[in-house]
């Protein structure tokens, strides 16, 4: 162990850290059941009255959120230690984020800026609540996220190179291959223009398009028969890390593509998947994700868009919004309603509909659509469209799997995947504010010496390579899960809830360390902030994601 004088980590810390998860195991699972005391009628989770006890639901959702994140954060430094890679910015990181997330478990765990959630919101007395406090926990909570460990964490810091990651991911050699061949990339091609497309509001050029399809990103988890690399999901999260930490819009390129081969591997028939899979995995078809509506948001169940039987094809009518890289697709994963007679989710069906891409001129030239781009804050390099179906021709044959009214199974299915790459990107989106706030924090100087030597500036940049390592385990854990085939909506959900809040954490507090300079778009901090304010959004709001994640752990 080093010495605590100058490198301040609390003694047997591994012992602590893994002594203090049993009592946070027995406060999730006595919140559980005071909440199930609540919510269960009949002996079924009643719906209604998980709403109305939304915000103790939802504090659930996020203690298991912090909790699973502790259980990780242990098993990596639990690996790093047997393979003797369990070095001193290691244990910073273990140890703030361990004295940070007891001490919000007992005292309030912030869901968002204005909603903190306590103990005694799910039901848990004060006696309970201090039953918590075993002395591993009362020693990490007061002494873990203390003032020199956040300084010294980020002496560290500063003596890493300008693309680490500040800490050592625990992934194999395999996979930091990966990232460093996509960190170069991103480094070289997409860091030093993204500001420019974003000012611009210009698309991504295509040339990035072609140079990410040669590199393989459409195709990563493709299997290898229908021409894909066949890669891990633990491998999409690398790739969407490094691409969104030079921008997210190329980080994001990639997601439609995931999107589509997904419903189309889990729920297309055979000659789809032969069809489209190779075509996508070359990126000589691009697809675009075709489900949100203007009036139903989240409520997929309640949209109104709706595909009538014409003969062996389909007439689709209907209004769609935010729709992502919508112009330059060329086949769209639509979700419409085949059953007149529905007005839920089980009248829904999806379709792998053909278009042709347009151009800014003309987005949408296809016969029986029309459409106009949606103005953004951030998140622009592949643009946000509205579009509108007038009895719109699709084949009969992109009726996917070739069964109707499956549409919303066939998408659950996809939502994994989805999340976890969503989670990934935010992860790439914090590092990115990370990078520029640390760099702005040397670079500044203010009374005569550089920010960086400022406790308050150095600590939330620690804090930012704290939760950034938290949440990468988080979506790491996650991505294993899913690549042995194990259920995973729960991790994934995770993931992205505390991803997407990290994200915006991280961007947030890199504006405020650049002061009035933050406020200014010519400095990225500015760009960087928009695009991390749409993760808490999309893929599932993240009030939403709370609510399934719920639902899941009462159920």
């Amino acid at each position: 162990m080093t010495d605590t004088a100058t490198q301040p980590i609390l003694p047997d810390l591994l012992k602590l850290t893994g002594a203090s998860l049993e009592p946070v195991h027995r406060v999730f699972d006595l919140a559980r059941e005071r909440l199930r005391e609540r919510v269960v009628k009949d002996g079924r989770v009643s719906g209604a009255l998980v709403e109305a006890n939304q915000a103790p639901a939802h504090g659930l959702a996020w203690l298991e959120t912090y909790r699973q994140s502790l259980v990780q954060m242990q098993a990596w430094a639990e690996q790093l230690e047997s393979e003797g890679r369990f070095g001193e910015i290691e244990q910073l990181l273990l140890q703030i984020a361990f004295g940070e997330y007891l001490s919000q478990i007992a005292g309030g765990i912030l869901m968002s800026q204005n909603e903190i959630i306590r103990l005694h919101d799910l039901g848990i007395t004060g006696e309970e609540a201090r039953a918590l406090m075993i002395d591993a926990v009362a020693t990490l909570s007061v002494q873990g996220n203390s003032q020199d460990a956040r300084t010294r964490l980020v002496v560290l810091m500063q003596e890493q190179s300008a693309n680490a990651t500040f800490g050592a991911t625990g992934l194999d050699e395999e996979l930091e291959m990966i990232r460093d061949q996509f960190r170069r990339y991103a480094s070289e091609k997409v860091e030093p223009f993204a500001h420019d497309w974003h000012l611009k509001d210009e698309l991504i050029p295509m040339e990035v398009i072609t140079e990410l399809a040669e590199m393989g990103v459409f195709g990563l988890t493709i299997p290898e028969q229908y021409g894909g690399l066949g890669l891990s999901k633990a491998s999409m999260c690398v790739v969407s890390e490094e691409l969104s930490r030079g921008y997210i819009g190329v980080g994001s390129l990639g997601t439609r593509s995931e999107i589509a081969a997904e419903l189309i591997i889990c729920g297309g028939t055979d000659a789809q998947k032969e069809k489209w899979l190779p075509l996508i995995a070359s990126a000589e078809v691009l697809p675009t994700a075709v489900f949100t509506e203007p009036n139903t948001g989240s409520d997929l169940g309640s949209l109104r868009t709706r595909a009538v039987r014409d003969g062996d094809d389909y007439r689709i009518t209907g209004n769609k919004t935010w729709i992502t890289h919508a112009a330059r697709a060329h086949v769209m994963a639509l979700l419409a309603r085949t059953d007149p007679d529905s007005s839920d989710h089980r009248g829904l069906s999806m379709f792998i509909a053909e278009k042709t891409p347009g151009t800014d001129e003309t987005p949408f030239p296809t016969e029986g659509m029309t459409g106009g781009e949606i103005e953004v804050l951030g998140y622009r390099g592949m643009k946000e469209y509205e579009i509108g179906f007038d009895n719109f021709r699709v084949s009969g044959e992109g009726l996917l799997g070739g069964e109707e009214n499956k549409g919303f199974k066939q998408l659950m299915e996809t939502f994994e995947s989805a999340r976890i790459q969503t989670a990934a990107r935010a992860i790439g989106v914090a590092q990115s504010a990370l990078d520029v706030a640390m760099q702005y924090a040397i670079d500044r100087k203010q009374f005569g010496k550089s920010l960086i030597a400022f406790p308050r500036v150095s600590g939330k940049l620690a804090m930012m390579a704290v939760e950034i390592m938290v949440a990468r385990q988080l979506t790491y854990f996650s991505a294993r899960q899913k690549d042995r085939g194990e259920r995973c909506d729960l991790e994934a959900g995770m993931a992205k809830l505390l991803g997407a809040r990290v994200a915006w954490a991280a961007a947030d507090n890199g504006l405020q360390i650049h002061g009035g300079n933050g406020f200014a778009q010519e400095y990225k901090i500015s760009r960087i902030l928009c695009d991390a304010r749409i993760l808490n959004i999309f893929e599932g709001a993240a009030e939403i994601q709370a609510q399934v994640i719920a639902r899941r752990l009462l159920g």
